[in-house]
Formats: C-alpha cells, structure tokens, sequence
C-alpha cells in the first residue's frame, strides 16, 4: 500500500474494513445536493481495482518527488529592455492570484521591466474597472489574472485593437493560446492532469477500496468539469464508491460547508474514508466542523484538495490537520513563465508551449514548505534571457 502520512492506522483500517464489508452488502445511493444530477451508483466489490490500483500508485509516486529536472524552455529570445506590464488580478485576497502576480514580478525584476498590479477587488464591476484602467495605461502587455476576459469583453477587445497582448493566468480552461477570446497564451496546469491524479492519489491510498465524498460548484464551468473528470478517474476502481457530490458554490462555502460536513458525517460515518473538492478552501472551512464531531485531524476522512495549493493549505497538510493532500500549482514559476511568454510575444516569436507537470503535497514530502516552488526555472528563463 502507497502511504502519504504515519498517522492513526489502526483507525484508517478499521475504517476502510468497514467500507469494504458495508459495501458488499448494500448499494449506497448518493446524491448532488444543489444541481440536477445523482451521484454514480456503484458498488464496492471485495477485490478493490489491483491494475488501476497499480498505476495510480506509480503515477502518485512520480507526482510525490521533489526532485523534478527542469522541463520547460531551455532556448528562446534575448531579454527585450524598456517593457511594462499590468498585472489585473481577479483579487489579491485569492492567494493563488497574489502568488502568480508575486511570481510576476519578481521575474520582472530580473528581466529589468516595471509591474503594476491594479486588484479588481473580485466583483465583476471592480475587475471591469480595472480592466479599463489597464488598457488606459497603454501598457507594453497586460495578464488576466484569474478571470475570465468575457467578462471584461469591451476592454479586452480595445485591448487587441492597440495591439497589447494579453496573457492569462487561469484565464480559460486550457494552456496554451486562445482565440476568443484572443490570447496569447494562458498559463495553468491541465485540468485533466489535476483531476486524474487527485482521484489516483485516493485509489492508491485506500488500496482501491474507499467512500468518498466529492466537493464541488456547480455554478463555474470550469469547477464543474474538474469535477466531471474526477468522477470519471475514480469510476475506473470498482472498489470505489462515491458516496455523494457536494454542490457548493465557493461564495457560500463559509457558511454552508460546515453544515454539509455535520451533515455527511451523520448519513455516512465510517463509511466516509476520503474527500476531494475541487479548491482547497472548503477545507479550511470544513475543519471546524469535523473538529467539533470529534474527528482527528490526521483523519479519517483523508481529504485531498485539487488545486491551488495556497500557504494555508500546506499548513493544514503540514500539521494533519483535516487536509492530507494538496495538488498545487507552482505560482512563482507560473509568474516566471508570464513573463518569459511576454518576451516571445515581444520578439515576434510564438508561445513556448510549457505547461508545468502536476505535483502532490504531503506532509512526508513537503518538508515544511508553504508552496509547491520547484527548482530549475529562474536560472533556465535568466540564461534564455542574457541575464
């Protein structure tokens, strides 16, 4: 069995012995609380999934190291002088948008260029209003950071009519460059890798046989489709039960996520071995809850956030406390990458089609680190660059 943590095994396994036994016996009907579908129903049959079980322990196992040889961009243009960028961040209170930006402009500062970072302050109005202050500033280049540019369509489209590039962070679903909107390129893990390795981080620590609980919100297409494909991977184990979906829209999840963890731990008990939601936030509210039903935070249930692995989700993993597992993003290199794909836009080049490899955070392999930093890429995008 792939272990993540050394913590309560004797309860883990009593946990999943019982998942397994109950199982056998019953079919578990879940349910999406909040949307118009049903859980997958399914059984957990006794021989858990050995070949899927497998390959999602050796794919756990290469996303666990720390020690990953650069793999991006070794060749590219020479620093272009005199640029200035804008950095609109959706809000600067989403720590995954304020690491990018961080990452920004620290890269900036090595290629010698100015930053500005104007927060939309995460209202449609406030990231207009930025938005529009941005273009008005006639900047050598502007990033979307963490929005999406339909919904700021007049500015971005004056935008593209002086010729500023545009390059998103998390700006649409997919890496790489966009037409509509019209992007340079975006930068951001894959969605599909998140959400295999998150459902084959669970089918790898149970041994195939778990119940889990999926955390979503249904209301962003994008949350919704990481769900979908998590749902997806984790149906590939029969040993495998989701036991519900949870709908839960990120605005309400202060107030409403504790309720729903009281509430599923009442209807599932020890049949609850593992969560997965789709932003490690719900976790942070979940502990209170799980904390107050006398639930140990080093679990079970094992909880495994996929994506984006702020600071205070590696301390919840750090400490075992209600969080096991994080699929991070690497937010300083993110920031790093913006800049060197600006500089190929600015040379007349295309896009560098780097897109970083996902990672899994644990308190065995993150050696106390408050964000997933890998090593490699400042000095590879400084000697791209001359400097």
């Amino acid at each position: 069995m792939h272990h993540t943590r050394k913590a309560a095994p004797a309860v883990r396994a009593a946990r999943l012995a019982s998942c397994a036994l109950l199982a056998t016996v019953a079919v578990l009907t879940g349910c999406e609380r909040g949307s118009s579908g049903d859980a997958d129903e399914s059984t957990t049959g006794p021989s858990g999934c050995p070949a899927v079980h497998t390959r999602a322990r050796e794919a756990v196992t290469r996303a666990e190291r720390n020690d990953i040889p650069w793999g991006g961009p070794t060749s590219g243009p020479r620093a272009v002088s005199g640029k200035t960028l804008v950095y609109v961040a959706q809000t600067m209170t989403n720590p995954g948008v304020a690491g990018a930006a961080d990452g920004v402009r620290d890269a900036a500062r090595a290629i010698g260029w100015n930053v500005r970072v104007i927060d939309g302050g995460g209202t449609p109005a406030g990231i207009q209003a930025a938005m529009s202050e941005a273009v008005a500033l006639r900047p050598s280049g502007i990033v979307i950071g963490g929005f999406d540019p339909d919904s700021t369509a007049q500015q971005t489209a004056r935008a593209n009519a002086q010729r500023i590039p545009l390059i998103g962070w998390h700006a649409v679903p997919d890496p790489g460059p966009s037409r509509r909107p019209d992007l340079f390129t975006n930068v951001t893990t894959r969605v599909r890798d998140v959400a295999r390795i998150s459902a084959q981080w669970i089918i790898s620590d149970s041994d195939g046989r778990a119940g889990v609980v999926l955390i979503t919100d249904a209301s962003i297409p994008f949350a919704r489709n990481k769900s979908d494909l998590i749902r997806e991977e984790l149906a590939d184990c029969q040993g495998v039960k989701l036991l519900s979906v949870e709908n839960i829209p990120i605005p309400d999840a202060s107030s409403r996520t504790p309720r729903e963890i009281s509430s599923l731990l009442s209807r599932f008990q020890d049949r609850w071995t593992h969560s997965v939601a789709i932003n490690d936030l719900y976790f942070a509210d979940a502990a209170p809850a799980f904390r107050a039903a006398g639930e140990k935070g080093s679990g079970p249930p094992f909880n495994i956030g996929a994506g984006d692995g702020d600071p205070s989700a590696f301390q919840r993993v750090n400490s075992q406390q209600y969080q096991a597992a994080t699929v991070p993003e690497p937010l300083s290199l993110q920031g790093w990458q913006i800049v060197d794909e600006f500089n190929r836009a600015f040379s007349g080049r295309p896009h560098s089609g780097y897109v970083a490899p996902v990672h899994i955070a644990t308190a065995d392999n993150s050696e106390g680190a408050t964000a997933w930093d890998p090593s490699g890429y400042r000095e590879a995008y400084r000697k791209i660059w001359g400097k």
